[in-house]
C-alpha cells in the first residue's frame, strides 16, 4: 500500500481521507471518461447499513463552504464536515485482481465491519 505524498490542502482541516497511488490513477481514469466540468469525487458516510454507517462515493461538481477538499495530483477529493469526523485517517485503496475489481476503505475509526465491505460503526 502506497500513500500519494502530492496532495495539497485547501483550507485548514486535516484530511479526512488519502488515496492509494492505485486509487488515483483509477480516479483519474473514471473522470477522464466522464463528461463535466471540474468534477471532483465526494467521499461521505451516510446513516444506514447493517452496521449502522455506510460509505458513499461519487463525482460532483459542487463544493460547499464547510466542505473539506484535498487534491492528489489531478485529482480533487471532497468530503462533507461531519463524513470528514468519522473518515479522519481513513485510506482510499483500489485493487484489480482475479477476484474482482474495485475500491475499498481503510478507516481506522470503524469499530465494527460488514460482510458487504461498505458498512461500519
Amino acid at each position: 500500500m502506497t500513500t500519494m505524498t502530492t496532495s495539497v490542502n485547501i483550507g485548514k482541516k486535516p484530511a479526512p481521507v488519502t488515496l492509494s497511488e492505485a486509487a488515483v490513477t483509477k480516479v483519474a481514469e473514471l473522470l477522464a471518461q466522464e463528461e463535466g466540468e471540474a468534477l471532483a469525487l465526494r467521499v461521505a458516510v451516510k446513516p444506514g447499513g447493517c452496521s449502522g454507517y455506510s460509505y458513499e462515493m461519487f463525482f460532483d461538481s459542487e463544493v460547499l463552504d464547510d466542505d473539506v477538499v484535498r487534491e492528489f495530483d489531478n485529482v480533487k477529493v471532497v468530503v462533507d464536515a461531519a463524513s470528514a469526523e468519522l473518515l479522519t485517517g481513513s485510506m482510499l485503496e483500489y485493487s484489480d485482481g482475479l477476484q474482482g475489481a474495485g475500491f475499498n476503505i481503510v478507516n481506522p475509526n470503524a469499530t465494527r465491519t460488514c460482510g458487504c465491505g461498505s458498512s461500519f460503526s
